[in-house]
This record gives structure tokens, sequence and C-alpha cells, in this order.
């Protein structure tokens, strides 16, 4: 497994090793013991999926808060987005700010999201399939959730005629700047968390 820390460090782009011939391809997806040594340790709880038939379509910006704030590793299946992170630990010297990376199928890429970023993501081919693991239960009073166009965040979507494809409650997300401290950066950055 090689990882790469991005722009923000904590967000780590993980590139399992595959093992191909002319059948197709085995990896291994996660190793707890490997995922720690170059990451972080953490252990999931749950395995999600999402399937999102039309290329455009826009999952996010969406967080948990305390206490069951959530860690994600996503992977795609098949197809490919464009997978988002942006920084709202405040106090933080990254606050605001956001790294991507395209994932697809065929690469295997993953991207750790760890505690205390929003994450989101837009297919760029349709049919797309994502899996991701997260660190704790989805809890509906705890979730939370930016504005996926905020200006004040800039993220460089993809141009799809038409705009991408939201959920009613995607669209109606808060901005940045009307957030209440969800995320300290002194209290929570321990090792990335």
């Amino acid at each position: 497994m090689i990882s790469e820390k991005l722009e923000i460090p904590e967000v780590v782009r993980i590139r399992p090793k595959r093992h191909g011939d002319d059948r197709g391809y085995f990896y291994e997806v996660f190793r707890r013991h490997t995922f720690g040594e170059c990451v972080e340790a953490v252990d999931f709880v749950q395995d999600n999926e999402a399937f999102s038939i039309a290329a455009g379509t826009l999952r996010g910006l969406h967080f948990q808060r305390n206490p069951r704030a959530q860690g994600k590793l996503v992977r795609v299946i098949r197809g490919a987005i464009l997978d988002v992170a942006v920084d709202i630990r405040r106090g933080s010297p990254t606050y605001g700010k956001y790294v991507s990376a395209r994932l697809d199928g065929i690469g295997g890429d993953q991207l750790w999201v760890p505690v205390g970023f929003a994450h989101a993501y837009c297919t760029l081919e349709p049919n797309t399939l994502v899996a991701y693991k997260v660190t704790d239960y989805y809890s509906p009073s705890d979730d939370g959730g930016l504005r996926w166009n905020d200006p004040a965040i800039g993220i460089e979507w993809p141009d799809f005629p038409g705009g991408p494809i939201l959920s009613d409650k995607d669209r109606h997300l808060p901005l940045l700047a009307d957030l209440p401290e969800v995320f300290s950066y002194a209290n929570d950055n321990k090792g990335g968390l």
C-alpha cells in the first residue's frame, strides 16, 4: 500500500497494491494493521454503498457531529468521482480549505477523510458505484453539512450542462460562514482526528 498525504496532510490518498494477470486482478481493499502504520489506527464499524445513475450527481458536503463524528475511507467500485474533503476544524491553519482527488474503479485508489472534515463527491461517469467505510454509525441527530457551492470554499466542481444533480437536502445546506463551531483543531487534532 502506498499512502500520499494531500495538500491538507490529514487527508490521505491510498493506493493498494494490485496483482493482475490476463484473468483480471486481486487486491486487499483494507488491512487494519497496514492502514494503522501508513495512515492512522482506526476502527471501522459500518460499510456504506451509494449508486448514482447519472454523471454529475453530487452528494455532500456532509459530516457528523460529535459524539458520532465519522472518518471515511472512500473508494469507487465502478465509474469515477471527484472526491472532496473540506477542513471544518475551527482554528486549523487550513480551515475552510479543501482538497480533491479523482477516484475510479479501474485504479482502485482510496481517500481517507478523517473526523473534522466535510465530505462530498460528484460522479464523473454514469452508473457509478461508491463504497466507503466509516468509523462510527450513522446518526440522523448528529448529521450536518455545508453548501456544495459555497463561494468562501470555492470548490472547482466539474461543469455539467444544467448543473449538478442534487438532493433537496443538499441544495439547502448552510454556508461555512453560518456554521457554528463543530470541530476544534486544538481539541480534536490528535494524529489527524
